[in-house]
């Protein structure tokens, strides 16, 4: 039993959140269009609007296609933007920000001029019934920013993040929020609840592990309408790790016999088939090769590392041979990011860096240099990666656009996460 809860610290292991505004940006990229975005001196709407116009522009950087200008030129909302003064600071775009509030709603106006050429380019509006929720208008207003110029999508900031937060000894919520944790929301709570998995694209419903019950369970749970489903239940080890794009498919590590094992649970036909069989700990499985194979992590040579295995197949190909201690794997097609645990540093201290392989090449890239990194998440569209960055006693959210080698921090502060899902 230690063995194996040993492993899973390495594959699951926790950090601490609670959102921090301040975005902090590790890399930056150069000869990118220079965006200001300002708020409207006419508006009335000043304190939600000015953290949306925060938000809002940490969305752009995030994106990779714009620079975002530091500078101060504000107008009233209908008025043109100083494009003589704007110009001569070498600014692009002017991004104007308004606000209004009417019967229960919370709307966000935007209007983006060309300075170049003295023209409005683009006039949106964006509304919520829930005024909390103002970051999801920032980011909706930067995809559809992005959008405008055909620049490659960045959908994917206006999804759920579900992760699962200690809050007492043995006890654990599962809350969702936003990609930076600006904003977030508890939807299960009282007990023991970890490894939230999105059920979903509609970002409806999810699966969770339950320990209320007298065996841990798989439940299933719409999150709006509380609908709750009974998946399964088993002595010792229970997580769903992953779920295939049309939901029919789960990939679930469990321990009937005692022994962690990894098994696909259709959905449809409620059966479970176990794929491996190893007299080890198999864990945390996420499918690969539209569904066919299967990547996970192993101690079946002594030291946890990463292997591949057809879901038909008792044949397992060992995939990693960089260092000997390797977990928290994540797939996005033939790629693969990983968890490796390097070197001491003259200091002391331990590196768990992330790297990135492919199936079908000897290529291997790592995407971190320092900390503790782990719990890698891609996009929908494997153009970004989400992980838990842990250094120097503190510990961030962490954003890496892989097409663009940005990189981004959001630090954080407080409640401990044991698991994350986007």
């Amino acid at each position: 039993m230690y063995k194996i809860l040993l492993l899973l610290s390495l594959v699951i292991s926790s950090v601490f959140a609670e959102v921090d505004a301040n975005l902090e940006v590790v890399k930056k990229t150069n000869a990118l269009p220079k965006i200001l975005v300002s708020v409207a001196t006419d508006t009335l709407e000043i304190e939600t609007l000015n953290k949306i116009k925060k938000s809002l522009a940490d969305d752009l950087s995030v994106s990779g296609h714009f620079e975002v200008a530091s500078a101060n030129s504000t107008s009233s909302y209908d008025n043109m933007p100083d494009v003589i003064g704007l110009g001569n600071q070498g600014i692009n775009l002017y991004l104007n920000l308004s606000a209004k509030k009417e019967a229960g709603s919370y709307t966000l106006m935007t209007k983006l001029y060309d300075i170049n050429s003295r023209t409005l380019l683009l006039e949106k509006n964006f509304a919520t019934t829930q005024e909390d929720r103002y970051v999801f208008l920032a980011h909706k207003a930067a995809i559809s920013t992005n959008a405008f110029f055909k620049a490659p999508p960045i959908d994917w900031m206006e999804k759920f993040v579900v992760f699962s937060t200690y809050t007492e000894s043995g006890s654990a919520d599962i809350m969702i929020g936003d990609y930076t944790l600006t904003y977030k929301k508890t939807v299960v709570t009282g007990g023991l609840n970890i490894f939230p998995k999105w059920a979903d694209k509609e970002q409806k419903t999810i699966y969770y592990t339950t320990y209320n019950y007298k065996k841990p369970t798989l439940v299933k749970l719409n999150i709006y309408n509380r609908s709750k489903e009974i998946i399964m239940e088993s002595d010792g080890m229970l997580a769903c790790s992953d779920v295939n794009a049309d939901g029919t498919k789960l990939l679930v590590t469990a321990s009937p016999t005692g022994q962690p094992d990894i098994f696909v649970y259709d959905t449809r036909s409620k059966k479970q088939t176990q794929v491996t069989k190893f007299g080890g700990i198999d864990v945390g499985g996420h499918f690969i090769e539209n569904d066919s194979r299967i990547v996970f992590v192993s101690d079946r040579l002594g030291n946890p590392n990463i292997f591949a295995q057809g879901i038909n197949s008792s044949s397992v190909e060992r995939l990693v041979y960089h260092s000997n201690n390797n977990s928290s794997a994540t797939a996005f097609g033939n790629n693969i990011v990983y968890s490796s645990k390097d070197s001491s540093n003259e200091m002391g201290d331990k590196n768990f860096n992330l790297y990135l392989i492919s199936t079908k090449t000897d290529s291997m890239k790592r995407l971190t240099s320092s900390g503790i990194n782990q719990f890698p998440k891609f996009s929908t569209d494997g153009e970004t990666l989400l992980f838990i960055k842990t250094t120097g006693g503190s510990s961030s959210i962490g954003i890496i656009r892989l097409t663009y080698s940005k990189s981004f921090l959001f630090p954080l502060k407080g409640k401990r996460i044991q698991s994350i899902d986007w």
